[in-house]
């Protein structure tokens, strides 16, 4: 039997709502993010101990959902059901209960989970719940939670500036899928290469991660990925034709887009129109399934590449879903061998990620502008495309730091950093007045350096930039 799995860090999360909490009065807080990034999980642990109603909401309507939670509320109370045409009866309802059991009664917690479904069904929600707290429920000590998966629809019906619900609110948190250093809760036992490509495969979301094994990441993959029937099988086209009327075309796209990063050869590769791509890719990046990146240096360019901005869906796309055939019958061990062949420069392109989610927590080297470079440049009369892993920026003190990743053993630093110098002549930024700083983030090194000349020069293996953030906090 596989344990439940743990609830794990959202330390932010749970300060963010606890405070909320702790407000005398009514708070309003909106709580979002894509689908399974686990806010469910995180809104049963922070109300566990405390006095509350949780209401999920389906797509049956303003009328029918208004009910059910009439009966939630009255379940609360140990009542008979009142009857509720709408929110405003339930509120209604509820605020005079709140009211006749004030006395020496705490805060109660009220979440309306996937809020987004009433507003895709009734484009008039967002009014009744203008008037729910603008007069049924002002001045009850009451946390009103409104919770959902749709991005689209939580910021019409409650984060737009057209949204009634608009300055009502008392707080907002976009709940995000776990970086590395979060999601390595799920196996902190692993040792860090194991951890790295566990992280590479099964991603920051919370029910994704907890699905490795904490030991064999390989076979963690067969047992809970390539197994049909196991959640991770299929859970991409699954949670795809959830939410999107052309399954077929995004899965064509992300598939595309697994080896591809230009929209025309995505186009191409999917059998697309370029011209129809623009639509597409915009609703996936609403999902937060994909990310549209340009070169860190420019701020409007015709560069822009395109990436799947979820590490399952990445692993699934590339090695999965072009295999669903030899799955379907059964023949695993004909699969895992060809992603144990190509699994090693997969995890390389995620331990870029880990490098920069790393220089997001250290305060050692300031930035206000992060991301990669590339560019066209001519070598021995040939046009080429050179670019560099990961490259900050800082405005203010004008420092650059340009880093190479390389997931491999034994790396050479000063090798490395020769090559990044040449590179980085080419990066086109405050030339002249900058100051330069060099790093190079390997899976173990055979040789460091310090500097290289006369610029500093920053080596680090993954563990010690686990060391490194735990001492940062503690000094924090």
């Amino acid at each position: 039997m596989h344990p439940a799995n743990p609830f794990v860090n959202r330390l932010g999360e749970l300060a963010f709502l606890e405070g909320l909490y702790r407000r005398p009065g009514l708070q309003v807080a909106v709580l979002y993010g894509r689908r399974r990034v686990g806010k469910t999980e995180l809104i049963n642990h922070f109300t566990e101990g405390k006095d509350g109603i949780y209401f999920l909401a389906d797509k049956g309507g303003t009328q029918a959902n208004a009910q059910r939670f009439a009966e939630a509320c009255a379940a609360r109370f140990e009542d008979l059901t009142p009857k509720a045409l709408n929110f405003e009866d339930a509120f209604a309802y509820l605020g005079n209960r709140i009211a006749q059991n004030a006395a020496g009664k705490g805060k109660l917690v009220v979440v309306l989970d996937e809020f987004s479904y009433l507003v895709e069904k009734d484009s008039a929600v967002p009014s009744f719940f203008q008037r729910i707290v603008d007069q049924i429920v002002k001045g009850s000590n009451l946390l009103l939670i409104l919770c959902g998966s749709s991005m689209s629809m939580m910021f019409r019906g409650a984060l737009s500036y057209e949204s009634p619900l608009y300055g009502r609110r008392t707080g907002d948190w976009l709940v995000k899928p776990m970086t590395f250093f979060e999601a390595r809760g799920f196996y902190p036992r692993a040792p860090m290469a194991e951890a790295v490509a566990a992280y590479a495969v099964f991603g920051g979301i919370p029910a994704y991660a907890a699905k490795f094994d904490g030991r064999d990441v390989l076979r963690s993959i067969q047992d809970r990925i390539l197994s049909k029937g196991e959640t991770l099988y299929n859970e991409p086209e699954v949670l795809l034709r959830e939410e999107l009327r052309e399954p077929p075309t995004y899965l064509s796209i992300l598939q595309a887009m697994a080896s591809n990063a230009k929209l025309t050869d995505i186009a191409n590769a999917a059998r697309v129109n370029a011209k129809d791509m623009p639509k597409y890719l915009k609703t996936l990046e609403e999902l937060q399934l994909v990310r549209k990146i340009n070169p860190v240096t420019e701020r409007n360019s015709k560069k822009s590449l395109y990436f799947i901005d979820d590490n399952f869906f990445a692993f699934w796309f590339k090695f999965v879903y072009p295999h669903r055939s030899e799955l379907e019958a059964g023949r695993i061990q004909d699969v895992l061998p060809k992603i144990g062949r190509d699994l090693n420069p997969f995890v390389g392109l995620a331990f870029e990620q880990v490098c920069a989610q790393y220089l997001s927590r250290q305060g050692e080297i300031p930035y206000n502008k992060v991301g990669k470079w590339w560019g066209h440049v001519k070598k021995e009369g040939t046009r080429v495309v050179e670019e560099i892993d990961i490259v900050t920026l800082d405005e203010r003190t004008k420092t650059i730091l340009l880093a190479e990743c390389k997931w491999s053993e034994r790396v050479n630093a000063g090798e490395l950093v020769a090559g990044l110098a040449g590179k980085a002549a080419k990066v086109e930024w405050n030339n002249g007045k900058r100051k330069e700083h060099y790093a190079i983030f390997a899976k173990s090194f055979g040789k460091r350096t310090t500097e290289f000349e006369g610029k500093p020069v920053h080596c680090l293996d993954a563990n010690e930039m686990v060391s490194n953030l735990r001492a940062h906090a503690r000094k924090g």
